[in-house]
């Protein structure tokens, strides 16, 4: 599939270099003199690094084979965060350091999506929020309230989150995996 500068919008995927790349931001140009040109700032889905780049008004770029599947978080072992695809059973790991901050919400059983190319798992998705129990904070006293301070707690996971002062180790939390924010107290 070929995709010219005209159909270019915020979230649109290219490959470029054999690489693939996620528009951030674009811009239409139409100098006094010369031709039109396209300004847009690209972010590389392998790496998350980005870089900007000036394409001629009308150029044609190809689609990035990309595919999406559904896959459960089985376990991690060492530095290797394991996956399991859950209509054929095929199972594949990440390093630790390719999933950066993403492994600190990864809870077994839980289901991400994790993006391909070419057939290659290149990136996993986590689910924007994530209910995870307080696996140890300092404990709460009396008179804390919802509206005081907030206090350092580790989740189940690992990860470490600020919650309100009085959260105690036990408590279900709602965080937001895209900022790493305590959402609020979950029951049950």
């Amino acid at each position: 599939m070929v995709i010219s500068t005209s159909e270019f919008r915020n979230g649109a995927k290219i490959e470029l270099d054999g690489e693939p790349y996620v528009i951030v931001e674009f811009q239409h140009v139409k100098p006094g003199k010369g031709g039109a040109f396209v300004r847009t700032r690209l972010k590389s889905l392998r790496t998350g690094s980005v870089i900007d780049r000036t394409f001629r008004s009308g150029e044609k770029l190809e689609a990035p084979d990309l595919e999406e599947k559904a896959m459960q978080f089985l376990y991690a072992a060492d530095e290797e965060f394991h996956f399991m695809d859950a209509e054929t059973f095929d199972q594949l790991f990440f390093q630790a350091s390719c999933l950066g901050d993403s492994r600190g919400y990864l809870k077994e059983g839980m289901v991400i999506k994790v993006l391909f190319h070419k057939g290659i798992p290149i990136s996993v998705e986590l689910p924007f929020f994530v209910e995870l129990r307080i696996a140890g904070t300092d404990p709460g006293v009396k008179g804390d309230t919802a509206s005081g301070g907030t206090k350092p707690a580790r989740l189940e996971s690992g990860a470490v989150v600020k919650v309100p002062l009085y959260l105690s180790e036990g408590d279900l939390v709602k965080v937001d995996t895209r900022t790493g924010a305590y959402v609020e107290r979950v029951r049950g």
